[in-house]
C-alpha cells in the first residue's frame, strides 16, 4: 500500500509540475552531426559515420536505425581522399524533385577534403523509386592550395530563389558559394563569411527567418567526449553573403557570434546543428557528448523559441536517454 500510495504522490508531483523531458526510445546514441528532414509522416535523421547512417522517427522521441545511405565512399572521393574513411557532417534538403545529400570525406587534422552529392527520389524504403544516385565532386579543397577546408555543408534558399552552400572548419573559417540550380554544384567564386583566426570554427548552418539569415556555427573543439568544449553560436545579416553581426554589432568574420548553447548538466560540448521547421514549429537539433554514457555524442532536439529582439532561444531537449547507467569517459 505504501508503495502504491508513494507512485501515486510522485505521479501527482510530475503532473502538476510542469514540462517534463520524455524518455528517448530506441537508437539516438552514437549520433554526430545531425542533420534532419521530413517526408510524409515520418522525420529522418542523418548522421556522420560509415555510409551516413540514417533513423527515422514518427515523433521525434523514438528513433530506429533506417539503412546507409550509401555503401562508403564513392571511387572517386576515395581518389581525392586516400586517408578519408567515414562520412562526414551530411546536409539533406528537398529541391527540384529530389532529395538533396551533401557530405563531406577528410583526411582529419588536414584540409584534404571534399564535398560530394548524392540524390533521390524518396526517403521511404519501401519505394520503388527509392535509390541514392552518385551526383559526383561538389568541391575540394588541398593542402598549400585552399586556405579553407571542404568539409560540414549546409544548404540555404535566399529569398530570390537562390540555393547558397556554406562549409567549412577551421584554416580560413566558414565559406559561401552559389549554388547552379539544376545541378546542385557551385556556379560562382567562394567567399569568407565567418572567420576566428585564432581558434576553432566550423559547422555551419545558415536558416532564413522574419527578414534575416541566421548563420549558425559550433565555436571550439568537438569529438573528445566530455572533454569536448563545442558551443553553438549565431549571428545574422539581412544578405545571404553577409555582413554577419552577433547581438553586439560584433562581425563574424572577426570572431565575433551570440552564444546559442554550450555545456549544460550532464551534456557536453554540444554543437553541429540544424533546424527543423515543422509547420509553426522550429526545432534546434544538434548533438551533444552525455557524460552519463561513456561521453558518447547523443542526439538532441530542443523546440526553439526567439527573443523580442529576435534571437534563438532554445529550450530543454524534448527526450533524453532513458536510465543511463555508465560513468563518462575522457573521450569517444
Amino acid at each position: 500500500m505504501r508503495r502504491l500510495l508513494t507512485r501515486s504522490i510522485v505521479l501527482l508531483i510530475t503532473s502538476v509540475g510542469g514540462p517534463v523531458t520524455q524518455a528517448q526510445v530506441g537508437d539516438a546514441t552514437r549520433v554526430h552531426d545531425p542533420c534532419i528532414i521530413k517526408e510524409g509522416e515520418w522525420y529522418y535523421v542523418f548522421s556522420t559515420g560509415p555510409g551516413i547512417p540514417i533513423r527515422r522517427s514518427r515523433d521525434l522521441k523514438t528513433w530506429a536505425r533506417d539503412g546507409r545511405a550509401l555503401d562508403g565512399p564513392p571511387g572517386w572521393a576515395k581518389a581525392a581522399v586516400p586517408a578519408g574513411r567515414d562520412l562526414w557532417a551530411p546536409d539533406i534538403s528537398l529541391f527540384g524533385g529530389k532529395f538533396h545529400l551533401y557530405y563531406s570525406i577528410s583526411t582529419f587534422g588536414k584540409n584534404r577534403s571534399c564535398i560530394g552529392l548524392a540524390t533521390n527520389r524518396t526517403l521511404d524504403r519501401s519505394s520503388p523509386d527509392y535509390r541514392w544516385v552518385d551526383e559526383g565532386l561538389v568541391i575540394a579543397s588541398e593542402p598549400g592550395r585552399d586556405d579553407f577546408n571542404a568539409i560540414d555543408p549546409d544548404v540555404v534558399l535566399d529569398e530570390e530563389g537562390t540555393r547558397w552552400l556554406s562549409f567549412g572548419s577551421f584554416w580560413g573559417g566558414v565559406q559561401l558559394v552559389r549554388l547552379d540550380r539544376a545541378s546542385g554544384k557551385p556556379a560562382g567564386a567562394v567567399s569568407r563569411i565567418a572567420a576566428r583566426p585564432e581558434h576553432a570554427i566550423e559547422a555551419p548552418y545558415l536558416y532564413r527567418r522574419g527578414g534575416f539569415y541566421y548563420l549558425f556555427a559550433s565555436f571550439d573543439r568537438c569529438c573528445q567526449g566530455v572533454q569536448s568544449t563545442y558551443k553553438i553560436m549565431v549571428g545574422r545579416s539581412r544578405k545571404v553573403d553577409g555582413p554577419y553581426v552577433d547581438d553586439v554589432g560584433k562581425p563574424m568574420l572577426e570572431g565575433g557570434g551570440t552564444l546559442v548553447l554550450e555545456e549544460e548538466g550532464r551534456y557536453r560540448g554540444p554543437g553541429h546543428n540544424a533546424i527543423l521547421r515543422d509547420g509553426a514549429r522550429e526545432y534546434l537539433v544538434h548533438h551533444a557528448y552525455d557524460a552519463e554514457a561513456f561521453g558518447r555524442p547523443t542526439l538532441q532536439i530542443r523546440p526553439l523559441t526567439w527573443t523580442d529582439a529576435g534571437w534563438p532561444k532554445p529550450g530543454a531537449p524534448i527526450a533524453e536517454p532513458e536510465n543511463p547507467r555508465h560513468p563518462a569517459s575522457p573521450a569517444r
